[in-house]
């Protein structure tokens, strides 16, 4: 499908073209890129609210910065669409997310104006830090760097130890704090709180206002003045409200806030800031959905909405004759309500992914049982940690990508203490459009090392219930995590009594000769549609859903290689150090001998594309695992063609 941008967003191929217009059509401009974005994400789907929202800012930051010499520096990805549509991927924008087309997320390999890739949050203040230091050494005095960093992302450890070490730094570093309230779901904590009561306070900033249009009509370069007018404002602030006490205590010169959709206003505003030196920061107010009606009134809803009609707001789901099965975040979510019902020492946790886990289902019925910690995974761990110590059985959970960030939390607060905290593993596998940033394809890998860990993976929604009903039980008294991917499971009759499954044991699903397949997960399920094509071809391979990767299930792993001289193992993790590893390490300890071939997820980095291309071109798809059995039995396949011909 071809999109036609606006007469001047058609004009604009980079930044330079854009910096050429007169400041009375930048107006016209945020007209024209808002709707572009309205009109491809309808049709493409991906990321929409937080794109919406900062298009006014995107607009001013290129006019007035000379980008790409100048720095830019998103946080996250999911604001970064009008920042690709104005340099240079206009006409490519229809392939965002789509396999081999263009990244949803910044990428320095795809563009000179992405000066650092990014996916997940909190990082563009340090990043940008690094860079500003580097200008600074290399003589760059002329060289500006922003970092454009939601509120949502402020929570995470990460930003504050950026500021920490920007505000002694002496270097020219202008953080953007892009305040909207919310990042896939209302923002929570003390400083969400904080930021709320500097943006309402009138007083405040009223006076503000003044100080700092005194301030600016000052002589620069009087030390002693500039000097004593900074002092003077702090006083005069301190009395009134302690509102910008917080990042100037952290040496940081705050501005603001100011509206974020006066383009009039950003543009005169980073001009002045342009020539003040020194780490300092803008608060900005934006509404995110900026601009849709459908998606400022839902923001949650419409921050990946999927393909919508953008004349109606309708979100168009795809309609079937029969019954799906469900996702298997709402298993977890619906489940954790039942076993929390009947054990009332059951708790759940989330790093601000509340409706992405489907937690929020327990947050809305048990709010006293149920906590969004903010985009803080590592005090998510060690918190849980802590309520483990005092008996309670807690449901940490976490995309698995995001849970590679509270790595340590898991060896030293978790693992060393023995403290049966559950790790719940969202989005395990791969995870699709969202790309490398997102995969969840290292959990198996870096948990398998970690002792004292119990690492399972549920074949189907009825396994993931009977793994976390085990996991709660109080003869659990270790670690134990759950991975699961994203996405829809393969039963539409879900809702099975849970039962406890002995930990460190698999299952036997299907007898068969020649050929034996390893299979954890869900790629459990691809093993078996390639069994039933193999079985047309007279090729009867045996199955085993191991359902643990560690403790594997020994006794079933003597009978696999007693009898098979040929195995496949399935996964959908990295093959390096994960679950087909661990059988191959089996196999050399305990001395047996047979042709191993691992199918997983390859030791290079996976780009974006859906599920379905991804899968097949990492070769663990049904269609690979049929293949790779037919090369592993060619020999006996050849040869019984010839007795048989005789």
């Amino acid at each position: 499908m071809e999109f036609t941008p606006g007469p001047l967003l058609k004009t604009i191929n980079s930044p330079a073209d854009l910096r050429k217009l007169p400041r009375e059509k930048l107006h016209q401009v945020c007209d024209e890129l808002r709707q572009f974005i309205i009109d491809v994400v309808s049709v493409n789907g991906g990321h929409f609210g937080a794109s919406l929202g900062v298009v006014e800012l995107t607009t001013a930051l290129h006019y007035v910065y000379n980008t790409p010499y100048d720095l830019l520096v998103w946080d996250v990805g999911h604001q970064a669409y009008g920042h690709k549509i104005l340099t240079g991927r206009r006409d490519v924008f229809h392939t965002n997310r789509k396999y081999k087309g263009i990244s949803g997320f910044p990428k320095r390999s795809e563009s000179e104006y992405d000066t650092f890739g990014v996916g997940h949050s909190s990082t563009s203040i340090s990043a940008a830090l690094g860079m500003a230091i580097a200008a600074k050494y290399k003589g760059e005095k002329d060289r500006k760097v922003v970092a454009v960093i939601g509120d949502g992302a402020m929570t995470a450890g990460l930003a504050f130890e950026g500021m920490n070490h920007a505000g002694v730094s002496d270097t020219d570093l202008l953080i953007i704090l892009n305040d909207n309230g919310i990042g896939i779901d209302p923002n929570t904590g003390a400083l969400k709180e904080y930021l709320t009561d500097i943006t309402t306070s009138p007083t405040y900033n009223k006076l503000k206002d003044e100080i700092w249009n005194i301030l600016g009509k000052l002589p620069v370069g009087k030390n002693f003045t500039r000097t004593m007018a900074h002092k003077l404002a702090e006083s005069i602030k301190g009395m009134v409200s302690s509102s910008a006490n917080f990042f100037e205590s952290l040496k940081l010169r705050y501005f603001g806030p100011i509206d974020g959709h006066n383009i009039a206003k950003l543009v005169e505003t980073l001009k002045d800031l342009k020539n003040i030196p020194g780490p300092k920061l803008l608060h900005v107010i934006t509404t995110k959905g900026k601009g849709y009606y459908w998606a400022e009134q839902d923001q949650t809803k419409w921050h990946a909405p999927g393909i919508f009609d953008k004349l109606t707001g309708e979100i168009l789901k795809k309609k079937f004759d029969i019954p799906q099965p469900p996702k298997y975040q709402d298993v977890f979510g619906y489940t954790i309500i039942e076993l929390a019902e009947k054990n009332e020492k059951i708790f759940g946790i989330t790093p601000a992914m509340p409706s992405g886990s489907s937690l929020k289902y327990m947050m809305e019925k048990m709010p006293h049982r149920a906590f969004d910690v903010g985009i803080a995974e590592q005090h998510a761990v060690t918190l849980s940690a802590g309520m483990a110590t005092q008996g309670l059985k807690v449901f940490c959970n976490i995309y698995s990508t995001f849970m590679q960030r509270a790595y340590d939390q898991v060896i030293h607060d978790v693992a060393i203490q023995k403290l049966p905290v559950i790790f719940c593993l969202d989005r395990a596998g791969l995870v699709g459009d969202d790309g490398p940033t997102h995969h969840g394809c290292y959990d198996i890998a870096y948990f398998r090392c970690i002792p004292n860990m119990i690492i399972s993976a549920p074949m189907n929604e009825s396994e993931l219930r009977n793994l976390m009903y085990t996991a709660q039980l109080d003869s659990t008294q270790l670690p134990f995590v759950i991975r699961y991917p994203r996405g829809e499971g393969v039963m539409p009759e879900w809702k099975t009594p849970m039962q406890e499954i002995q930990i460190g044991t698999g299952r036997k699903l299907r007898d068969g000769q020649d050929l034996a397949i390893l299979s954890l997960g869900h790629p459990g399920n691809f093993a078996a549609a390639a069994i039933r094509e193999l079985n047309s071809e007279g090729i009867y391979p045996a199955h085993y859903d191991m359902r643990f990767a560690k403790p594997l299930d020994e006794e079933l792993l003597h009978e696999v290689f007693s009898k098979f001289d040929k195995i496949i193992t399935v996964e959908d993790g990295t093959v390096v150090g994960g679950f087909g590893s661990a059988i191959l390490e089996f196999m050399n300890e305990h001395r047996y001998h047979a042709e191993v071939k691992i199918l997983g997820i390859p030791d290079r980095i996976i780009e974006h594309g859906s599920p379905r291309e991804l899968h097949r071109e990492c070769n663990y798809d049904a269609e690979a695992i049929a293949r790779t059995a037919r090369e592993m039995l060619k020999t006996k396949i050849s040869i019984t063609n010839k007795e048989f011909s005789k």
